[in-house]
């Protein structure tokens, strides 16, 4: 967001929402902008593990997912430890860390590996990246034909479909499944029952909206946050691990998330505060035991610049 953009999504809060929970938001906004801003200009932003330098077979990216919150669910899940190991990612947004991972990477290294994402900011490949998606071994954004428009996203039964598909029948060196969950919107929380459109006929409030002007608590966030979690664990990875052999598994994250630590809501580019650099770095191992039979068919569909707006709007990104 510039200078300008924020000026005019202030106006519009003030306007909107009021002095007193417009004036909060809005200022916010700044702080989280500003820290961006000086993060960036003075280099704090530049540390973190590039997951290349790691070792694994198969790399499970759960967008925006903290170690303690998967702390809090490990020990539902056979696969995860009570004490969830953590890496310093590369960047506090997905364009970010997708930039940063990808782009100065070795060329043969990312031919050979198999991307299959569910993150609409695999569009910007080609604008933003050397190499190109060409240069991946196969990319496979499933968000352009598996969009659930009931959900607002895509699905991690979609994502796993496709990535057991990809890892059969695929004999590249690395495969990363990138799932959307626990990134809003969460399927627990439907923050349009507390707002009205508003008049430019865009998004209704969104959590961090409610969070910034206290018409939300944290814990009912991050309940709503954890559930997610457990939609990805339970419908997406867990199927997973059943239907691929890999040797070693390692279940990830882009950035996380914060939920007013700093002052910050949502995630920020190039700030560089625990919440939103610290992912976790578990290891395990997949076994296929053919449970599950593929059939997501991918398609290639040509989608209008504003269908690609409306799902951006849909994860909270405009």
């Amino acid at each position: 967001m510039t200078f300008v953009d924020w000026l005019e999504e202030s106006r519009f809060k003030l306007e909107q929402y009021g002095l007193r929970k417009g004036g909060r938001s809005a200022a916010l906004d700044f702080w989280g902008g500003a820290l961006r801003h000086a993060s960036h200009t003075f280099g704090f932003d530049q540390r973190g593990t590039s997951v290349y330098e790691k070792e694994w077979d198969v790399l499970l990216l759960l967008d925006t997912c903290r170690p303690d919150v998967m702390s809090d669910v490990a020990d539902e899940y056979d696969f995860l430890p009570n004490e969830v190991p953590s890496l310093t990612s590369i960047g506090s947004t997905s364009w970010e860390f997708l930039d940063r991972t990808f782009a100065g990477e070795d060329p043969v290294t990312v031919s050979n590996t198999a991307y299959v994402c569910a993150n609409n900011f695999s569009q910007e490949f080609g604008n933003a990246f050397e190499p190109n998606p060409e240069a991946f071994g196969l990319l496979d954004e499933v968000w352009r034909y598996g969009w659930d428009d009931d959900l607002g996203v895509v699905s991690p039964e979609t994502v796993t479909d496709r990535a057991v598909s990809v890892g059969r029948e695929s004999d590249f060196d690395r495969l990363i499944v990138h799932y959307m969950q626990p990134h809003v919107p969460y399927r627990t929380l439907n923050v349009g029952d507390r707002a009205d459109a508003d008049e430019r006929g865009e998004a209704k409030k969104s959590v961090w909206d409610l969070l910034q002007m206290g018409e939300m608590d944290r814990e009912e966030a991050w309940d709503a946050y954890r559930d997610n979690l457990r939609w990805v664990l339970d419908d997406g990875v867990m199927p997973l691990l059943k239907n691929l052999d890999a040797e070693t598994v390692v279940i990830s994250s882009d950035h996380g998330e914060a939920f007013g630590e700093w002052g910050l809501y949502g995630h920020y580019r190039h700030v560089p505060v625990p919440a939103l650099r610290e992912v976790p770095w578990v290891e395990t191992s997949a076994t296929d035991e053919r449970t599950l039979e593929p059939e997501v068919e991918p398609e290639e569909i040509e989608l209008e610049q504003s269908t690609l707006e409306d799902r951006l709007t849909a994860l909270g990104y405009r």
